[in-house]
């Protein structure tokens, strides 16, 4: 008998992505409904394909704990608003349908993730846990091929092999790399010169941060400005921790105590009246397409 294998969805990710990618769609109260409906459908397709266990972690709002931390952090500004006005609706909808949803607000969805997989991958029933989502934080909780990252996109799944082909690092170094070289998605620089050349050769090597030595002559790496390198990680150290902590994810959310209950058992009775609205919705050219679908 094989392991359970447990599927956990970047619900925001989703829904900037099908936002995107599907033409405007507007239910009889003139309220847009596409990226929902398009987020159901692809849902409730992985359902149907064989996938039993499933939650959906979403940004019940955008701004978390780290927006408290670094002035620069993502927040909702610039989300048009037919795409932040589906936020809610997608909880309900997904809900309603039967799956476990997590509505982040004190953190974010990532974090959700990243504590669902640990929790999944403790319990010995499970094979694997598959991230169902690009983003380059989410390559921390990564380990061996027992949790593994799938870009729903692109069909690519990475395990912890190819998270040190694709950055250089293993999982563990995730963090310190993406302190060095920021994230733009998510509202922080990084420091200046770092690059994720230099940052992988240095990581590959020494790991994380406290472990770099701050003579450059001693890193014995073969990058460029090495001296120049040193003395910014010297003069920006706290920056750069501060940058770690934003980029380290929270794994001690209580988020379920049972692995079983993940397990999808089809529609709640709300869903019919749900499915219904978005069925009828009636599908319009969109004014605006700027914008981005993640990470």
């Amino acid at each position: 008998m094989s392991g359970i294998e447990v599927y956990l969805v970047d619900g925001t990710y989703e829904l900037f992505r099908h936002y995107y990618a599907l033409p405007s769609a507007r239910d009889a109260q003139g309220r847009e409904v596409a990226a929902v409906r398009g987020v159901l459908a692809s849902l409730l397709g992985m359902l149907k394909d064989g996938v039993t266990h499933l939650a959906v972690a979403t940004d019940h709002v955008v701004e978390s704990f780290r927006n408290d931390l670094w002035e620069g952090y993502k927040t909702s500004e610039g989300v048009e608003p037919d795409l932040l006005a589906q936020f809610l609706l997608l909880e309900e909808v997904l809900a309603a349908a039967g799956m476990i949803v997590w509505p982040m607000v004190e953190f974010e969805a990532d974090d959700a993730l990243a504590a669902g997989a640990a929790l999944a991958a403790s319990d010995k029933r499970v094979e694997r846990v598959v991230l169902c989502t690009p983003d380059k934080d989410l390559g921390q909780c990564v380990q061996g091929t027992h949790i593994v990252q799938l870009s729903r996109r692109t069909n690519v799944t990475l395990d912890e092999t190819g998270v040190v082909k694709k950055f250089g690092v293993g999982p563990n170094s995730i963090p310190d790399y993406l302190a060095l070289v920021g994230d733009s998605a998510d509202g922080y620089p990084g420091l200046q010169g770092w690059g994720a050349k230099s940052s992988a050769a240095v990581l590959g090597k020494f790991l994380h941060l406290e472990s770099i030595p701050q003579d450059w002559r001693d890193w014995q790496v073969n990058v460029t400005s090495a001296s120049s390198l040193a003395a910014t990680l010297i003069r920006e150290w706290d920056h750069a921790l501060l940058f770690r902590k934003l980029a380290t994810l929270r794994t001690d959310l209580p988020l379920f105590d049972d692995v079983e209950q993940l397990r999808w058992h089809g529609p709640t009775p709300a869903f019919d009246t749900l499915a219904v609205r978005l069925d009828a919705a009636r599908t319009e050219k969109r004014k605006s397409t700027r914008g981005r679908a993640g990470s």
